[in-house]
């Protein structure tokens, strides 16, 4: 988210209180496989492979402390690389043979289209009976033909990580507006450093670059009109944003040959100090303070006028199958992430952003998460002005020709001007 970040959280997050992304299936419907209520039972719980073994460990010790006080209920923990679970997922999920739990992206172009194929399991009622606090807007990114069919995962925000102890070794200040970064990595450049550290290798870090540059360039007014379908996607402002970061690989800013560089080996060149820049999701923070030896710096991809807007939403979900026969067990699980409890714990150690309201006050954290966590805030209580990541709004078809435009680009197979048609032509506006 997506995104994106590993699909590995047990706790749903988004927004907080601060006080200091088929067919031809039904659509989803409440299932009518038996319930275990009681006694031993196992569920089975699929994610995505975390970047670091610290992160798994967390999470199986979180799922045992769920074991002990769940009166009999057992999580089976499968983890798959997270490039493969999409595919994976749906075979499963298709065959019956799918897990009880799991996480996956929200949006149309992805939770979307799992529940239009009937693949997931109505959670309406699951919502009703145990008054989850999620907030609303959070909501609409899992609710598809009026049904609620996941939790909404952590709040994102996806923007630049800066080296600033390289940015100060060659005289560089944080950069201002979008002339003052291309400069910034122009000299970068010419002193032997990798301005961007540029992965692109799977796809999908091509919608959150044409994210970040959009949104800063039209803010969420212009971002809310080309997803309403008021505004073409052949408008300027797009092929303007698109053009950005062609230009910035026929100069040779970003890593080279970003297509065949992998997301981990991208964050790579960043921790090793290689490349100045990482523009990514603030999902990373954490494993930039494992990682990297430095000071970090996370800014908005700067827009042409200023200092640009963070691009913020939604990214991963905890879902249930539609095939589950252990609905109540699965439901009991997702319910025990939505405590006020423990979504300060996953703040505390996950550096997760709950989609429910806590109090984070007296939590400790670094400069950097404290930072993404003011910021994030203002996305709940709607006092900042954040774009969108376009993946998680899109649906399948348009994020493909998204991806592989940017990919096009990125080669010097393609030009701003034919990706924005095929982002247009690809373009279904959503239903009213």
């Amino acid at each position: 988210m997506a995104a994106r970040r590993p699909l590995l959280v047990l706790v749903p997050a988004l927004a907080l209180t601060l006080t200091a992304c088929f067919g031809g299936s039904p659509a989803a419907e409440e299932s009518a496989a038996p319930q275990v209520s009681s006694g031993p039972v196992e569920i089975r719980y699929l994610v995505g492979q975390p970047e670091d073994a610290a992160d798994l460990k967390l999470m199986k010790e979180d799922i045992a402390a769920f074991e002990a006080q769940s009166g009999g209920i057992t999580v089976k923990l499968d983890v798959l690389p997270s490039e493969t679970i999409r595919t994976v997922l749906q075979t499963q999920l298709r065959s019956g043979n799918g897990p009880d739990v799991f996480g996956y992206d929200t949006g149309p172009g992805f939770a979307g289209a799992l529940a239009k194929a009937g693949l997931v399991h109505d959670l309406t009622g699951a919502y009703e009976k145990y008054q989850w606090p999620v907030y609303d807007f959070a909501k609409q990114r899992v609710t598809f033909d009026g049904k609620l069919v996941g939790i909404p995962s952590q709040m994102e925000e996806v923007g630049l990580f800066y080296n600033k102890d390289l940015f100060a070794q060659n005289g560089l200040a944080e950069p201002t507006d979008l002339a003052d970064l291309m400069a910034s990595a122009t000299k970068l450049e010419q002193a032997g450093v990798i301005p961007f550290g540029v992965s692109d290798k799977e796809g999908w870090q091509g919608g959150h670059l044409l994210s970040m540059a959009l949104s800063s360039e039209v803010g969420s007014d212009g971002m809310d009109k080309l997803l309403a379908g008021e505004t073409p996607w052949t408008d300027p402002a797009v092929v303007g944003a698109l053009r950005t970061w062609s230009d910035m690989a026929q100069q040779g800013l970003l890593t080279p040959s970003p297509t065949a560089v992998g997301y981990d080996n991208g964050n790579a060149l960043f921790y090793s100090g290689k490349a100045a820049i990482n523009p990514t999701g603030s999902w990373l923070a954490q494993d930039i303070e494992r990682n990297a030896k430095f000071e970090v710096g996370f800014i908005p991809f700067p827009a042409s006028g200023g200092p640009g807007i963070f691009s913020g939403g939604l990214g991963s979900g905890t879902f249930i199958s539609a095939g589950s026969k252990k609905l109540d067990a699965a439901e009991k699980f997702l319910d025990y992430g939505m405590t006020a409890e423990h979504g300060r714990w996953a703040v505390e150690n996950l550096q997760d952003i709950p989609a429910f309201p806590i109090d984070t006050s007296g939590i400790e954290a670094s400069p950097l998460f404290t930072q993404i966590l003011a910021d994030t805030a203002k996305i709940a209580d709607g006092s900042g002005d954040f774009g969108y990541n376009i993946d998680v709004l899109t649906n399948d078809t348009f994020n493909n020709a998204m991806w592989k435009g940017m990919q096009g680009l990125m080669t010097g197979q393609s030009t701003p001007e034919k990706v924005a048609e095929q982002l247009q032509k690809n373009f279904k506006k959503p239903a009213s």
